[in-house]
This record gives structure tokens, sequence and C-alpha cells, in this order.
């Protein structure tokens, strides 16, 4: 493993968006929506990437290693549950997030008055203070109305030698 003291992870998900299904975001459920997501697990393409992430930054894979869309022991599962899982195997390995920023784009509803609360619970999950969790949002610009796409990067600091690297 790389001798730096940093290392960054980045992260991408997309979902398809249908009328009937809930729209949950960061663990933010947005209640307003007229769209939710398509998806095996609760479908919260915030904490996707944001696991993404995580695992990412010290090559560790990808969530369909640890909770693949094809076990049904994940169907509808609380995605806190993925972040958790990710964020137990960076820190066994000796490492923390020092910040995160997330991307979300999506045409509706628009999520401006839920910044805050999304970057909160974000921040809540990773034991980071909230302004560490930088949350913007775009439109695809009317490009692709029925579906939500997530980025994020994040930041991680190697905090002590751990076994296992």
């Amino acid at each position: 493993m790389s001798s730096w003291p940093f290392r960054v992870g980045f992260g991408e998900d997309a979902h398809r968006l249908e009328a009937g299904r809930r729209l949950v975001l960061g663990g933010v459920e947005i209640g307003h929506a007229e769209l939710g997501a398509v998806a095996h697990s609760d479908g919260d393409a915030v904490l996707h990437v944001v696991a993404d992430a995580l695992l990412s930054g010290l090559a560790l894979g990808d969530i369909g290693g640890y909770f693949p869309d094809t076990a049904e022991q994940w169907r509808g599962m609380d995605s806190r549950v993925i972040v958790e899982r990710a964020l137990a195997l960076v820190q066994e390995r000796g490492w923390v997030p020092v910040n995160v920023a997330v991307v979300v784009t999506l045409d509706r509803p628009k999520l401006g008055p839920l910044r805050a609360e999304i970057a909160r619970s974000v921040a809540a999950l990773l034991a980071l203070p909230e302004g560490d969790v930088g949350v913007s949002f775009k439109t695809s610009e009317g490009l692709a109305p029925l579906h939500v796409q997530t980025r994020a990067t994040v930041l991680l600091a190697r905090v002590a030698e751990a076994g296992g690297e």
C-alpha cells in the first residue's frame, strides 16, 4: 500500500426513476418526490457513491462486491448499512475520511432546501463535522428526467498503522 498519508476515492451511481417508489438521498426520504429510485436496496444513490468512494480510495472494490443485487438478503436494505460496512473496512486499515463532496443530478424535485439535512445525515454516518460534507445539486437540463445520478469524492487520511493492508 502507498506510503502517502492521504488517498482520494471516487464513486458514481445512477438509478432509473419510476412513479410509486420512494426517493431516498443521503439517508433522507424525499417525501415530495413524484418519482423514486428503481433499485435492489432502498436506492439511496448518495449513500451508494459515498460507500464506493470510501472503498475505491483504498482499492477495495465496490459495493456490488459486498452487497450484490442478486442476493435476496439485501433486497430493500437501508443503504446506511452499506456505508457503515465501507467505513468499517477503511477504518480497519487505519484510515478515516477527512471530507466528502457529493454531486446529485436530478431534474425534479428541487433539493436545495434539503441540502443541510442531507449533509448532516451523511456527516453523522461518517463521524464528520457537517461542514466537511459538501452537497451540490445539478439538473440534467431535461436530458435525463427519469433518472438520478450521483458522484462523490472522499479524502482519506492515514491515522495509524493497521494490519490487513
